[in-house]
């Protein structure tokens, strides 16, 4: 399929090949890979083009922004793609010899291993120690609320200073029949913000809380998603959205809840670490889409 294609791009009549494969490392080496194949620095015009979402607008965005190939992220895909097989042609074989064959190392993966080897060791180490909280369920005019014994004798009780079930019971029948009352009602606000938009991690750390549904099978459906062009691309390390994806959810906010439910300001998250962000971070397309007019496939 691929080499029939390639022949078609060669040997076709077309004037132009457009080159849209993705912004990251691995997508720019493709599109190197492509124009040195099909001979277009010789023999036919190309542009590269690059887009994060499956909508009319984004395409003609991309068309209207042509560029050349950026030889420095192809250069950093090759420097990776050696270091892989410097590392994990050279430890694989040796796995095979003094543990078992199959097993594979690499640049990243071995890494991987050692932190959840080091974390499962701090589990196994970990002493448990027992502690016991005290709360009372108290009703006054019909309403009910909840109070946390957090001191005793004008003593404040540290989170593990209640150690025994006898020490609990003791201050349980102390307080059985006691007066209870209400000597200070603090009122105040509470400022909470968002949390940032997904990335491909957490989404499948949400996937899984939520639903119990394994990586796989979110991103069979994410893949589902991108591709009819409800999401942005969903394999991405970054926390970036566009400002055209910031005043689209400031118009739907505003019009589905008011304007009260509007920030006042274009919220922006920045991501930590070393992060490649060649697309942005996991959002609907069109926010006025709403859960009920998306089908998915069943399998």
């Amino acid at each position: 399929m691929a080499s029939a294609t390639i022949k078609v791009l060669t040997f076709g009549k077309s004037s132009l090949v457009i080159l849209a494969t993705d912004e990251d490392r691995e997508g720019e080496a493709i599109a190197y890979h492509l124009a040195f194949l099909l001979d277009l620095n010789g023999k036919k015009e190309y542009q590269r083009i690059v887009f994060h979402e499956i909508t009319k607008s984004a395409i003609d965005q991309a068309l209207k922004n042509p560029r050349k190939i950026d030889m420095n992220l192809v250069d950093a895909q090759q420097t990776r793609r050696i270091l892989d097989r410097i590392v994990g042609y050279k430890l694989s074989p040796f796995l095979w010899k003094k543990v078992a064959r199959g097993l594979s190392a690499g640049r990243v993966q071995s890494v991987t291993v050692r932190l959840v080897v080091e974390r499962e060791r701090e589990i196994e180490n970990f002493v448990p120690q027992e502690y016991w909280s005290i709360a009372a369920l108290l009703q006054k005019s019909e309403k009910e609320f909840e109070a946390l014994l957090n001191k005793r004798d004008d003593k404040t009780i540290p989170k593990l200073g209640i150690k025994t079930k006898e020490e609990t019971d003791k201050i349980v029948k102390d307080l059985k029949g006691a007066e209870y009352k209400v000597i200070n009602i603090e009122r105040k606000e509470i400022k909470r913000n968002p949390l940032p938009p997904f990335a491909t991690s957490t989404l499948q750390q949400e996937s899984w809380k939520r639903f119990h549904f394994p990586a796989r099978f979110t991103m069979q459906v994410a893949q589902q998603l991108y591709e009819r062009g409800f999401i942005t691309y969903h394999r991405t390390d970054s926390l970036n959205l566009s400002d055209q994806s910031l005043f689209s959810a400031k118009k739907f906010i505003t019009a589905e809840y008011g304007k009260e439910y509007w920030a006042g300001f274009l919220r922006r998250y920045r991501a930590k670490g070393r992060v490649q962000e060649a697309h942005e971070a996991i959002r609907p397309t069109y926010p006025d889409k709403t859960p009920e007019s998306v089908k998915l496939d069943q399998n």
